[in-house]
Parts: structure tokens; sequence; C-alpha cells
């Protein structure tokens, strides 16, 4: 098995961003995390972009096969080894349409990665998150600043973005917990669920994902 087609999930603070970045650096796959995606077609001024951007001009929900285009197309351009998706699909009708268009191609998955957390922990780690003007992350149990509510580096006010209220992490959970959660089921059943606990230190996360892959990869040669 040459590539690697695998799915990131899990909610909001799990820590699927840094194992994203250490899975690129391992195997040089394709990232495809749809938020940028859609970024690179409206900048690109393609056809999917404008079709794209007509939608969010209006306030309305790119369309799945939309979205789905742009990752195919992706997968076909850069993803000859494989890729990682982020960010999709969120839905089970998204993972069954996903599924056809890599057929589509002789493609198929080779795990889908659920990086998970309990509610109370991801509160914890995303409401105590706090920043500068400049980008500079701090938390305030596990990475705090010198001197509280200042950045060590510029001395400029930290603050905590709007994202990172508990009330709106609450919302972003729930709407995680009723939308994308079932595809755990979805993809449990198909056999390619594999767990991780985002609750541990990140390089164990990272070496268990990397172990995993191995296994998976020794199998299909045998």
């Amino acid at each position: 098995m040459a590539e690697l087609n695998l799915i990131l999930l899990g909610p909001p603070g799990a820590g699927k961003g840094t194992q994203a970045a250490r899975l690129r650096e391992d195997f040089g796959l394709a990232y495809i995390g749809t938020g940028d995606l859609l970024r690179e077609h409206k900048e690109s001024k393609t056809e999917l972009g404008q079709r794209a951007q007509e939608y969010m001009d209006n306030g309305d929900l790119v369309p799945d096969d939309l979205v789905i285009s742009m990752i195919i197309d992706k997968i076909e351009e850069e993803g000859e080894d494989g890729f990682l998706l982020d960010g999709f699909p969120r839905t089970v009708g998204q993972a069954d349409a996903l599924t056809e268009e890599l057929e589509k191609l002789g493609r198929r998955l080779t795990a889908a990665l659920l990086v998970d957390a309990p509610d109370e922990v991801v509160l914890q780690r995303l409401s105590g998150r706090r920043q500068c003007s400049n980008g500079h992350l701090y938390h305030v149990e596990f990475d705090p600043p010198k001197h509280e509510d200042v950045c060590d580096q510029d001395g400029k006010p930290l603050f905590r973005r709007k994202d990172d209220e508990p009330d709106t992490i609450r919302k972003r959970l729930a709407t995680y917990h009723k939308q994308t959660e079932p595809l755990r089921d979805y993809y449990e059943e198909r056999g390619y669920l594999r767990r991780f606990d985002g609750t541990r230190d990140k390089t164990e996360v990272h070496d268990h994902i990397r172990a995993t892959l191995a296994t998976l990869r020794l199998e299909e040669r045998l």
C-alpha cells in the first residue's frame, strides 16, 4: 500500500491540528483543510471558487458537491502518495458522497483517525487560551505568561478570542455531537475507525498514530 488516505476526526480542542502537522511532515501527504481549500479557490478565482463565492455572498453554506469537487481536484493534483483530510466530512451524508467520489478515482480510505477528548477537557483547553495582537499564544494554566495578561515577547495585552469564550465552545461542541459524532459509528461499522486519546501527551498520541499506520500497512502487505 503505497498511499495513505486519511481522515482526521474529533472535537475542537482535541489536538487534531497538532497531529495533522506531524503527519504531513512524517509522510508528505497532501493536506486538505476545507477552510484553506475554499480560500485557495476564491483567491485563485477558479470556476469552483467563483461558484462557492456566490453562495457565501448570499450567506449560504457552500453545497457539499462543490466542496467535494475541490477535494477531489486537490487529491488528483497533489495526492499521489495519499492525503490527509481535515474538516470534512462533517456529516454521514457528506461521508457517503465522499466515498462515492473516491471510488470513481479508484481510491479508498486507509483510516479515519479519531483524536478524542471529553467536553470538560476541551473547555479547559480552549477557554484558557490567551493571545496578543501579534498572535503569540499562552494558556492560563498550562503555559502562562510571566506577567498576568501581558505577552512575554512584545509586552502587548493578552485577550481571549470570541471562539474561546465558554458559551461559544459549548455551542461548537453541541454542533459537533449532533452532526459529526455519528461519523464514529459510520467509520467503525466499515472498519476504518482508529481511536486515539487526545488527553494524552501530544507526542504519545503521535507515536500511537504512527504505530497504528505502520500496522495497517503491514496488514495490507500480508
